[in-house]
């Protein structure tokens, strides 16, 4: 068997100062078994879409999906990932072949469309109702677990300001959380035997968005006592997660193949992406300034929306809504109120990295940019945005690239934005706006997404310990895709499917 474990999101540097004080005994006693691989994943430029390639060994350019909100241009409109095909996991792959697959909580994923031998649990160490929903094959096995372990808790992110109290309760989850991992995994272990077990720890992923600092937390309330408390909140989880972690490996059957993976890394928070929308329209559509500087214009941007509406009474009207009907209010709001007849180019849905897409004739279903002016349209816009900067003075933007540059080959690269903005590798959580001496000052409404920490560019790593099979020397970099690639061939698939390379082969 195969087991890959997940370690999702994890941060290299908080990693390495926890194995370096001895906080992460069962991951640092791996790393004395085998290798520790850097992954090449360029879809990190595109988080969310680590996930999908992860699970499948399917490129970005060719399965397209890189937001949980992302834009349809047959549709002219914001939908939810799932409206949109996604390649198949590896479990679903083996299913063909017979292999039995022991799953929980692939991150980001969907209920497979038909029987997948084996068993396969999603939202079930937490709830999130857009990356982490509720689903099981065979159906039954996730109200099995509940009977034996309880209702997993609920961590729906609402973007925004957060208040000390509700850290406090989202503490209290995360640190449970990997333990139910182990819950599951030592029991549906008995069901077997499996070809494959993935298991994905996802309070680390979590813990790293909403715990690198307290930056973005209210300071009524925050005493000394939760500072204190809520300040370790990030190496506890990872040493929950480790403790976890040591228990599946103790569970797992004899001569087992191990990798440790993670595919995409965290950090401090950088994103300016908030501003984004109102950067662009201040660029394509300027209106006269006010006496204070500021660009004008009434823009309709959702983060408007997310700072006029407190928080807490948002998360009330969601969690009140059936889950599908809130999914499809949040789609819809995304791009409330544009007016397509005059709309050349709009900020794509974002919470790290900036996107910009073009309305293109021909693309988009009420597109207006002729492709022919495509080009000088795209270096308009770039030329724009590298113009803002802090309101100091000090650079705010890295760079602005073209997508078609890296992804531009690939049988849906068309849903992938234009143009991709990367901001500067400094703090953004308390930045109050950008100014551009041609376009004026753009300042920032609300708090941005609330996150204090966000996925960096690279740090997506495997940690390959041999079982019964045997390490492969890899000729060139080693890739995000390798990891499917070698689940394929260790059970029992066709690993020349994908475009990886197996990191492990059987003897």
């Amino acid at each position: 068997m195969l087991a890959i474990c997940q370690f999702d999101a994890a941060s290299a540097s908080v990693l390495r100062r926890l194995l370096d004080d001895g906080r992460l005994p069962t991951l640092s006693g791996l790393r004395e078994q085998g290798p520790w691989r850097e992954l090449d994943a360029p879809a990190t430029a595109f988080a969310a879409g680590a996930q999908h390639t992860l699970y499948s060994g399917v490129e970005l350019a060719d399965h397209g999906l890189f937001y949980p909100f992302q834009w349809d241009p047959d549709a002219q409109r914001v939908r939810y990932m799932d409206a949109f095909p996604a390649p198949a996991p590896v479990w679903e792959q083996l299913a063909g072949e017979g292999a039995r697959t022991l799953a929980v909580d692939p991150y980001e994923s969907r209920a497979p469309e038909g029987p997948v031998p084996g068993a396969l649990v999603c939202g079930w160490q937490l709830h999130d109702r857009v990356v982490l929903r509720e689903w099981s094959c065979p159906e039954g096995t996730h109200d099995r677990l509940e009977h034996l372990f309880g209702a997993p808790e609920p961590v729906d992110e609402v973007f925004g300001p957060h208040t000390a109290g509700e850290m406090l309760g989202l503490r209290r989850r995360l640190l449970g959380a990997p333990g139910r991992v182990a819950d599951a995994v030592e029991l549906l272990l008995g069901d077997g035997p499996y070809d494959l077990s993935w298991t994905t720890f996802c309070a680390a992923h979590v813990a790293g968005h909403q715990f690198w600092d307290l930056s973005q937390i209210e300071a009524d309330g925050l005493t000394a006592d939760a500072e204190r408390v809520l300040a370790d909140t990030l190496d506890d989880v990872y040493v929950a997660v480790d403790a976890a972690l040591g228990r599946v490996v103790a569970a797992l059957p004899e001569g087992t193949d191990l990798m440790v993976v993670s595919p995409v890394g965290m950090e401090v928070n950088t994103s300016r992406a908030d501003l984004l929308p109102e950067i662009l329209r201040a660029i394509l559509d300027p209106q006269p300034a006010t006496p204070e500087g500021e660009a004008g214009g009434s823009p309709s941007s959702i983060w408007r929306l997310r700072a006029a509406v407190p928080s807490d009474l948002r998360a009330r009207v969601a969690g009140a809504l059936p889950e599908r009907i809130a999914l499809d209010l949040t789609s819809r709001l995304e791009m409330r109120g544009m007016d397509w007849s005059a709309t050349r180019a709009f900020a794509h849905p974002a919470e790290n990295q900036g996107y910009v897409r073009l309305n293109l004739r021909g693309r988009e279903r009420d597109g207006i940019v002729d492709p022919a002016d495509a080009d000088a349209l795209l270096d308009e816009i770039a030329d724009g945005v590298r113009s803002f900067r802090h309101l100091d003075g000090s650079p705010a933007v890295a760079s602005v690239e073209r997508v078609a540059d890296r992804f531009g080959s690939g049988d849906r690269a068309h849903l992938l934005p234009d143009l991709l903005v990367r901001w500067v590798d400094t703090p953004a959580t308390a930045l109050d706006g950008l100014r551009s001496e041609r376009f004026g000052t753009v300042r920032r409404h609300g708090v941005g997404s609330g996150r204090s920490g966000n996925h960096t560019e690279g740090d997506a790593w495997a940690l390959v310990v041999p079982g019964r099979s045997r390490l492969v020397e890899p000729e060139g970099p080693s890739r995000l895709e390798d990891v499917a690639a070698t689940a394929l061939a260790l059970a029992g698939g066709d690993p020349s499917s994908t475009p990886g390379t197996p990191l492990l082969a059987p003897h």
